[in-house]
């Protein structure tokens, strides 16, 4: 029996190739790239879902990655690590443009608070849309169908020397555009609403001038943003089901030149 160096190789590369891609997904995913999950964490956690799936990939190209071929692998899997975690992370932004646009309708946009998740200020009813997605998130099992994501990309975008191609690109930048329709969406109960109950304030200004309209304004559009708030919360969960369907959807058009 023997064990020649490009059976060696093709091992190496079975686990690390795999290790590379996942990786760079979990560095940047909504729930396990946040500041609260130490490198440590998320290393480990990559290699326990390596050593699961590994086994059940086909063997990659004996390539040495420590040649300029195997840089080109690794910058391989690197970029589809990273498009697979921003197509999920556009579905949590979603949300947070939704909370970003109730909350200038209804006065609340100077309370702002750091999110965990991109470390950058977000507004409050952004951080509650944030808190209400991750949870239905993990209810539905959306961290399981991320890993069988990248698992799954290893059939459809295998391991070598291409990239995405040019129909790829364009599709990932069309789904980016579609979080801010999709956050519209979400918001639109709310601003349509605050958009009343401010041209409502408008005529009563008119109507009578002498009214101070910032004393009574701000209280009522809180009031209201808030009412509207919690009828607009049952709508996350469809919302979050079809942007996730839409995200699948993506990556399993995702081609490679020549693939």
């Amino acid at each position: 029996m023997t064990f020649s160096y490009a059976e060696f190789l093709q091992l190496i590369g079975l686990y690390f190739w795999p290790f590379v891609r996942i990786g760079a997904m979990i560095s940047i995913l909504p729930l396990f790239g946040i500041s609260a999950v130490s490198p440590q964490t998320r290393i480990m956690l990559t290699l326990l879902i390596t050593i699961v799936v590994a086994p059940t990939l086909t063997l990659p190209p004996p390539v040495d990655p420590f040649t300029w071929l195997g840089v080109l692998y690794l910058v391989q899997q690197i970029l589809i690590g990273l498009v697979m975690g921003t197509v999920f992370l556009i579905v949590f932004q979603a949300f947070v443009m939704a909370g970003h646009i109730i909350a200038m309708g209804m006065g609340l946009a100077f309370a702002q608070m750091v999110d965990p998740g991109t470390g950058v200020t977000s507004t409050v009813v952004s951080q509650y849309f944030t808190i209400i997605v991750t949870l239905l998130f993990l209810a539905m099992n959306g961290h399981l169908v991320m890993i069988q994501a990248v698992v799954d990309s290893f059939d459809y975008l295998p391991i070598g020397t291409h990239f995405l191609n040019q129909e790829s690109l364009r599709t990932i930048v069309e789904f980016g555009s579609y979080m801010f329709s999709a956050g519209v969406l979400v918001a639109l109960p709310a601003i349509t609403a605050l958009l009343l109950i401010n041209v409502a304030f408008g005529v009563v200004t008119r109507a009578a001038p002498a009214l101070n309209i910032f004393a009574v304004g701000f209280p009522v559009t809180l009031l209201v943003g808030l009412v509207m708030l919690s009828l607009t919360t049952p709508l996350i969960l469809p919302h979050l089901q079809e942007l996730v369907t839409r995200s699948i959807d993506v990556l399993a058009s995702l081609r490679l030149v020549g693939g």
